[in-house]
């Protein structure tokens, strides 16, 4: 079931990738045909008219919310970002982090891959490098980053214990993982969390939000929730009982 989980999440952001915007997926509007405009979703999820028109390729119209925004990045720093897609938030971290620090997207999907690849080269970041990995088995190596990012990705992974053991392992200790993900504040119905739209919409893949903090805890993170946005739901998920789920979690000392 995990290997299948992975394999249509994989197929859907393929898609995205190749046509180049929201499409039922993470931060789309499940259900509306008139589907919203990249930069209309990445507004009402906190991102700027600065942001948005950074590397405006990237933006793909995906994510719950704008963890840039969430964690105190500083020069020199290296950050992670789990499931880095088109590029989107690694270049805006980049901005942050300078010519001395660096910031490494890690993506299981090719086509991502090589077109966030083709924005960095574009656009000329220099302090950006793309790795094809899974979140649950990062291609990081041990206590090497300052700060973890993720924005909606989380939730895709069937097995949310071993991302959070992985973002632990390759955190430094004191660094600081800030993540805007989807969990759940109601029961999912069996055909919910069997259908795959939803799945790729960040739905049926996701946790309740109690379930969610004791994964990260159990890690080995200490959590610091910094915003719940609930009207999410109605804006893009139809009225499903969820929310977008806003964290800071720090790695404790060893």
């Amino acid at each position: 079931m995990s290997n299948d989980v992975k394999e249509t999440v994989k197929e859907g952001y393929a898609k995205i990738a190749s046509s180049g915007g929201c499409s039922n997926s993470c931060g789309c509007s499940l259900g509306n045909a008139n589907l919203k405009l990249n930069d209309e979703i990445s507004k009402s999820i906190g991102y700027s008219d600065e942001e948005i028109n950074n590397v405006p390729e990237a933006n793909l119209g995906l994510g719950c919310g704008n963890p840039i925004a969430l964690g105190n990045m500083k020069e020199g720093q290296t950050v992670l970002d789990l499931g880095s897609g088109a590029g989107f938030d690694v270049f805006l971290a980049a901005k942050k982090v300078g010519e001395s620090g660096k910031v490494i997207g890690v993506d299981m999907t090719p086509e991502m891959i090589a077109r966030a690849e083709a924005n960095a080269e574009k656009y000329g970041y220099k302090n950006t490098e793309f790795r094809l990995g899974d979140i649950e088995k990062l291609p990081v190596d041990d206590a090497s980053i300052d700060i973890v990012i993720s924005n909606c990705v989380v939730n895709l992974a069937p097995d949310k214990d071993k991302v959070f053991s992985e973002v632990a392992r390759v955190l430094k200790d004191g660094g600081k993982m800030y993540v805007s993900d989807i969990v759940l504040l109601g029961e999912l119905s069996e055909e919910q969390k069997n259908d795959d739209e939803l799945m790729v919409g960040c739905v049926a893949g996701a946790l309740q939000k109690d379930d969610y903090i004791s994964k990260m805890e159990s890690a080995g993170l200490s959590v610091k929730i910094l915003g719940e946005d609930k009207d999410i739901s109605k804006r893009q998920y139809t009225g499903i009982a969820l929310e977008s789920l806003k964290v800071e979690a720090t790695k404790n000392g060893s």
